[in-house]
């Protein structure tokens, strides 16, 4: 009988251990309102990292709306540079140097000089050099270029000096340097050759063939017309001539050389 007490207590054991059971359920919905809870209070639970999660999800959709805003983003980057270049702004350039009296009176009288020179004055011309490089010696700029030009014209007229004096030995000397196409030349010889004979038509001739060559077209109808009205007879040798080719296109070369065509 007394060993009968310890099944009785094995079965109030078993029925000791009935209620942990009871327990467990009852406190499950403890331990449920206890997580509740704990989700409430606490400031980082595990659950609440899914929407970081979601989050980045998120934030990933709207990236083709920045790569679309990218190009502007490329352009201001490479408006930047020229920005940046425009941005420091330039000095203004200074105002330019007037010139002093002197200065200005040197130039005055090398314009004077170089006319000369052009028209062919050689003399006057070299004198002209002469008289502003001992004048303007100061003017170092112009006095050079009037050094130069003063060399030219002294060439020049020592050429002059070795050349022929009679009209009709310079037209000889200006149709061999036609032939020889030195047309520069040769329109010098025909020139200095009318220097001395104005009414030479075969210089006239000449030297309207020569221009044409030379591409002067205005001066070479005027010394054709020049020298057909002197003598007639070239005319007709104008219409065959090889020289005025550049001038058959011309109206005024018409009417110099075939008068009858119009009406």
């Amino acid at each position: 009988m007394r060993k009968a007490a310890p099944s009785k207590a094995s079965a109030g054991s078993k029925s000791q251990q009935r209620p942990p059971v009871k327990k467990a359920q009852r406190t499950a919905p403890a331990k449920k309102a206890a997580k509740k809870t704990a989700g409430k209070g606490r400031p980082a639970p595990s659950k609440k990292a899914a929407p970081v999660k979601k989050s980045a999800g998120a934030a990933a959709k709207p990236r083709p709306k920045h790569a679309a805003a990218a190009p502007a983003k490329g352009k201001a980057a490479k408006q930047t540079p020229a920005a940046a270049h425009k941005a420091p702004a330039r000095p203004a350039p200074p105002p330019p140097k007037q010139p002093s009296r002197d200065e200005a009176a040197a130039l005055k009288a090398f314009e004077r000089a170089h006319k000369e020179f052009a028209r062919g004055n050689f003399a006057a011309a070299r004198e002209s050099f002469r008289s502003l490089i001992e004048q303007h010696a100061g003017v170092s700029e112009v006095t050079a270029r009037a050094r130069t030009y003063l060399a030219i014209t002294e060439a020049r007229l020592r050429t002059e000096a070795a050349l022929p004096r009679d009209p009709d030995t310079l037209y000889d000397r200006g149709v061999i340097e036609l032939n020889r196409g030195d047309f520069v030349a040769a329109q010098e010889m025909f020139e200095r050759a009318l220097k001395r004979d104005p009414s030479a038509a075969d210089a006239h001739y000449a030297l309207a063939a020569t221009r044409a060559r030379l591409g002067a077209v205005e001066t070479a109808l005027q010394a054709l017309e020049r020298a057909i009205e002197l003598k007639p007879v070239l005319r007709v040798r104008a219409q065959s001539d090889s020289d005025f080719a550049l001038l058959r296109n011309e109206p005024e070369f018409e009417r110099i050389v075939y008068p009858g065509l119009r009406s």
